[in-house]
């Protein structure tokens, strides 16, 4: 389990490359201040799965080139001028990708699709480069299909860092982090429970009668409760409750449920799919 590979290397190339170009503001500065705004989500080595699960982000521009995770390279997009587009850097990615394909394959040969302004997404990583930001955005599955994708956030002036509101400015105009539904389910991995405190001033507990009646054994604990595809989402959260937390995606809508731990995702009210 680790987080998405190529990022340290990225991350050094871009501190060399920042020390060396003009600057107005302070491109460390600015690394805090996105480290703290966006928790990072930490995936498998494949890139199948979520190991760590950290900021939603909604995208509020369309036209983010993202391919399926089973491509060797995330496609390259960049911001600027108030528009997403690919450029030179996105074909110069994909012949990177076709390289890299067996069997004689291209960057055509994986499952492709453009983002949708307003859709949700997981954040694997967020780099100050010497003429941008890169943000790497990660989906929840679409058709069973997840899909990953590079963003540079260009600064207006390549030669230049912006000073720091300038800079977070340019990232809130085309991603920002998405309000948490229900904070108090919104715990982090690993994060300990404390336990209840006990009521010094509740009055003490009864001594037990040395002779008493046994009472009868307590009925057997009810069937965990199960969710079956096609079922109403009113009829899911009567039977679960209220999910830990939720997420929309495109067309879909996903519960997360700890105990039992469960993922449910509906299409149209109904269930389409529990993992």
């Amino acid at each position: 389990m680790k987080q998405l590979p190529g990022w340290g290397t990225t991350a050094l190339l871009a501190g060399l490359a920042v020390g060396a170009c003009g600057q107005n503001g302070d491109p460390a500065a600015i690394q805090q201040k996105l480290n703290a705004q966006f928790q990072i989500t930490t995936v498998t080595a494949d890139r199948s799965e979520i190991v760590t699960a950290g900021s939603v982000v909604v995208l509020h521009k369309d036209g983010m080139m993202m391919y399926g995770i089973t491509s060797p390279l995330a496609p390259s997009n960049s911001f600027k001028n108030g528009k997403i587009g690919q450029g030179w850097g996105g074909f110069g990615k994909d012949m990177a990708i076709s390289l890299l394909t067996p069997g004689g394959g291209t960057a055509a040969s994986y499952p492709q699709r453009k983002a949708v302004a307003e859709e949700k997404y997981w954040i694997t990583g967020v780099q100050v480069q010497k003429d941008g930001i890169l943000v790497q955005l990660y989906s929840d599955p679409f058709d069973d299909v997840r899909y990953y994708g590079n963003l540079k956030i260009v600064f207006p002036n390549k030669k230049a860092i912006p000073a720091m509101d300038a800079a977070l400015q340019e990232v809130a105009e085309v991603l920002t982090v998405a309000p948490v539904e229900n904070p108090a389910a919104q715990a982090t991995p690993n994060q300990a429970v404390p336990a209840p405190v006990a009521d010094a001033s509740a009055p003490p507990v009864p001594a037990v009668p040395r002779y008493q009646e046994i009472a009868p054994p307590p009925p057997p604990p009810a069937p965990a409760p199960t969710v079956s595809v096609g079922e109403p989402k009113a009829r899911v959260a009567a039977d679960l409750g209220e999910p830990q937390r939720k997420a929309v995606v495109g067309t879909r809508e996903i519960f997360y449920y700890s105990d039992p731990k469960m993922k449910v995702t509906f299409i149209g009210g109904r269930v389409s799919n529990v993992e």
